[in-house]
């Protein structure tokens, strides 16, 4: 079952701009991933925190549009939605840059031996859909 539009921007907490921003982030991020496993090495030098990048501007250019948010609502008067849309955005977003950034971190030095195990670093993805279901729960 797919979910609308609606559905999507109630449960997420986002705005449908910040929706399409992420898969457009999603979509320059695959591409860049298939590059950078197929090309030669020669050829094309490519790292894997430049791999990330489009998922880490997404990320930058989401919280900016968040605060630009919450500052117009709370000059509107509704101060408790913009804390708690802020406070929940920020919350997604910070979960979402931590694994970004640990599966960056494990990818970019594969070669040697480091000890981030996977199960620590989808850890927050974890958190994240715990906090999904809680809150699609509460939604009507």
């Amino acid at each position: 079952m797919l979910f609308s539009l609606r559905e999507l921007v109630q449960w997420l907490g986002f705005a449908t701009f910040e929706l399409f921003l992420h898969l457009g982030a999603l979509l320059v991020f695959s591409v860049l991933v298939a590059l950078h496993m197929d090309v030669d090495k020669q050829t094309l030098e490519m790292s894997w925190w430049l791999v990330f990048s489009p998922l880490f501007t997404a990320d930058g250019l989401s919280t900016y549009f968040t605060a630009i948010v919450s500052i117009r609502l709370y000059q509107e008067g509704e101060k408790r939605l913009a804390v708690l849309r802020l406070l929940w955005v920020l919350t997604v977003l910070s979960l979402k840059l931590v694994c970004e950034v640990l599966l960056c971190q494990k990818l970019a030095e594969q070669e040697r031996a480091q000890d981030l195990w996977f199960g620590l670093i989808v850890s927050p993805l974890f958190i994240l859909l715990q906090l999904l279901m809680i809150r699609a729960c509460r939604v009507n």
